[in-house]
């Protein structure tokens, strides 16, 4: 059986305070997940410090790492991570579009995406941040169904999708994803769905992992522990699964 974790770390700042990748760090590792999608890693940036916060988390986690800057200013970045201990190799790394007027500025979003060889087999691995307006989210979504992403050739089964898709299931966003992948977390009809924000006390399910048709969900959890409820304002979600012969 295989893992995957998607979380946002909200730059490794937690409810309390305190600035901390080693403290993400030990939230992940406590879930033993062969693949780990972030969002909200910053690197070099002052107000963290200027720490690589994805490399220091891939450090304390024994793993490599893949990132993808959504939002570059000067040697000051900030986006999304892929971090696992297994041979990966990167496919595509870019931005997604944006939707927004002169008056309003809107927060640029990208994608990254790694081909991981898991037991043999290569998973096409998708992390993503989406946008916080609607229509944004919509056109982000279409660009990742387009050709460009999930309809290039290279977008072979097994896929799986995970990231902050800023979107609940009764959403036209998530009901255009699940009209191509599956939701792992729906995909467990005897358990109870579990939200991921806000981390304290959670009741929106915004975070999500996508899978295809060839990727067979065993378990799929958010980890509630004391240190994972106030590393991040999200709380990270686990999802097991295996490969369809």
């Amino acid at each position: 059986m295989l893992r995957i974790l998607t979380y946002n770390v909200h730059r490794c700042l937690g409810l309390d305070g305190q600035l901390s990748p080693a403290r993400i760090a030990e939230v992940i590792a406590s879930c033993e997940a062969d693949i780990v999608a972030l969002q909200e890693i910053d690197v070099r940036r002052a107000r963290t410090r200027s720490v690589d916060q994805a490399q220091a988390i891939a450090e304390e986690l024994c793993m490599h790492f893949h990132f993808h800057p959504a939002i570059r200013v000067m040697e000051e970045l900030y986006g999304e991570a892929i971090l696992t201990h297994r041979p990966s190799k990167l496919v595509k790394a870019g931005p997604l579009p944006s939707w927004g007027s002169k008056k309003i500025l809107v927060e640029p979003r990208g994608a990254l995406w790694a081909s991981v060889n898991l037991n043999g087999t290569e998973v096409q691995i998708i992390n993503t941040h989406l946008g916080l307006r609607g229509p944004e989210r919509l056109r982000q979504v279409d660009a990742l169904l387009g050709p460009e992403w999930l309809g290039a050739r290279a977008a072979c089964e097994p896929i799986i999708v995970a990231g902050d898709f800023n979107a609940i299931p009764r959403s036209h966003v998530y009901r255009r994803l699940t009209s191509h992948l599956n939701d792992a977390q729906s995909s467990l009809t005897c358990r109870r769905q579990q939200p991921t924000y806000p981390a304290r006390a959670p009741f929106l399910r915004i975070d999500h992992v996508f899978v295809s048709c060839k990727v067979e969900v065993f378990k799929a959890e958010t980890i509630k522990t004391p240190l994972a409820r106030v590393a991040s304002d999200h709380l990270p979600l686990v999802v097991d699964f295996g490969f369809v012969a």
